[in-house]
């Protein structure tokens, strides 16, 4: 059975070599329809192998993403979303910064009816941090 579908928006998922985006202004969400836009249900992302660089000593921070949302009209392509979280290697930001950031990326790309972004990041100093930002803010 042929399904029709309005994948022609989805570049990075049809190619097999990629180059990495070097910062998330640069990396692109792509979406593709809502296949089942008039039910409520939550599509969920974890990203347990997240880099990012510290700002100020510029050394490694190691922590998990978790995305969740409901979408509305339209639905995050993974693949783009993995080179969106991959650019953050080379920026310097605190957690609290990245967490916003990706909130606002996914916003910005799907207009979800609701999104949280979780981000554990790994103790440095003895401590770790947990930030979550969601949306529409609670």
């Amino acid at each position: 059975m042929k399904m029709k579908q309005n994948f022609r928006g989805l570049t990075l998922l049809k190619r097999s070599q990629q180059p990495y985006p070097t910062s998330p202004a640069e990396a692109r969400l792509e979406v593709f329809p809502n296949p089942q836009p008039r039910r409520d249900y939550t599509i969920r992302f974890d990203c347990p192998e997240f880099t990012a660089m510290c700002p100020v000593t510029g050394q490694p921070d190691f922590g998990k993403i978790v995305i969740e949302y409901v979408p509305h009209k339209s639905c995050i392509e993974s693949k783009s979303l993995k080179l969106h979280l991959f650019s953050y290697r080379s920026r310097g930001a605190f957690a609290e910064t990245i967490v916003n950031e990706v909130l606002d990326a996914v916003v910005q790309a799907c207009r979800p009816r609701r999104a949280t972004v979780t981000g554990d990041f790994a103790a440095r100093g003895g401590i770790a941090i947990r930030v979550t930002a969601s949306h529409p803010a609670r």
